[in-house]
């Protein structure tokens, strides 16, 4: 059964359809982490400056490549640029950051993280960057920058033809931006990362970048659980807890976890599902030696609410004082 979702690149590489995330994964847990994914089988990382973690992943990557256990272009290594580094001087900078903290001579994939532009904060000041440009002001705050996204892109093109990254693409964009994009870019993005699992189904967007040729990952293929903690989901919002899905688990005797990933993969999307277990690290990864039904698959994409639990017009209000919605 197919392991990989193939994408266009220059590369002509295929992006792993089941990746792990560090997303808030603690430091002191990431390094054997990673050593510990690749012995079980994983070829990709989904990583970013902003979360804080990426010196770690590197240690994590350095002892993958010196034990032997796979070769550096087995990995697909992805990084992103964070929101303060959009204008041009500064994306190739924050690139090269990256790398240094990655061990790593280029990045199978460079994302732009968010189509937000926040003012520059310089790296000697603070790394990584953050949300709020003074986080020790009594009203700690976002300041957006101007910038286009066609300028950010032009730089980001310039990466692959300085051979820093192999491909590059956008998270967080929707239908629209993607056009506009599509319209100047001389380098096409070849991923589009976004949160999608059953209770936002996104199947327009979906179709729309099948369309185009660009690969999608789905962050939080799981829904609530990495949120809940941060008390932007409740335990009552757990897709993997509903009855259907508990249902169809015991129809193909797999835990409700992987239905809902095989699910993602099924219709045609790589998975970064985010875990420090490593008997959930396994069980992530075991997802194809099982199909599901037809019947399954649109019992579950029946679950669409159009439910967003990572959304800045919420959060950036809430705990960074700027209204910046995206989506809308």
């Amino acid at each position: 059964m197919e392991k990989q979702l193939s994408i266009a690149t220059t590369a002509h590489r295929s992006l792993p359809s089941v990746g792990l995330g560090f997303w808030k994964i603690p430091n002191a847990s990431t390094a054997q982490l990673a050593f510990e994914a690749a012995k079980l089988g994983y070829r990709h990382f989904d990583c970013a400056s902003d979360y804080g973690n990426e010196p770690e992943v590197g240690q994590g990557i350095s002892k993958i490549l010196q034990s032997g256990l796979c070769r550096r272009d087995d990995l697909w290594v992805t990084g992103k640029l964070w929101n303060t580094y959009h204008r041009k001087e500064h994306v190739r900078k924050a690139c090269e950051r990256t790398l240094r903290d990655l061990q790593l001579d280029h990045l199978d994939l460079y994302l732009i993280h968010f189509p937000i532009a926040l003012a520059y904060v310089p790296f000697e000041h603070r790394y990584p960057a953050g949300w709020s440009y003074d986080p020790e002001s009594k009203t700690p705050r976002m300041i957006p920058d101007a910038v286009p996204i066609s300028q950010t892109w032009e730089a980001m093109e310039r990466l692959v033809q300085a051979g820093l990254v192999r491909t590059v693409g956008v998270s967080n964009f929707g239908v629209s931006l993607l056009r506009d994009l599509l319209s100047y870019a001389n380098i096409r993005p070849s991923v589009l990362q976004v949160e999608s699992h059953p209770y936002l189904v996104q199947n327009k967007l979906l179709r729309y970048c099948h369309q185009e040729q660009i690969a999608v990952t789905a962050f939080s293929p799981l829904g609530a659980p990495s949120y809940v903690p941060l008390g932007m989901a409740t335990p009552a919002e757990s897709v993997i807890e509903q009855p259907s899905i508990q249902r169809i688990a015991k129809e193909v005797d797999r835990t409700p976890a992987q239905v809902v990933l095989r699910w993602g993969v099924q219709r045609g999307t790589a998975v970064i599902p985010k875990t420090e277990k490593l008997e959930r690290l396994q069980e992530n990864l075991s997802l194809f030696d099982f199909e599901l039904t037809d019947e399954q698959m649109a019992t579950i994409s029946r679950m669409d609410r159009n439910q967003r639990f990572n959304d800045p017009g919420v959060f950036c209000e809430q705990a960074f004082g700027c209204y910046y919605p995206i989506y809308e």
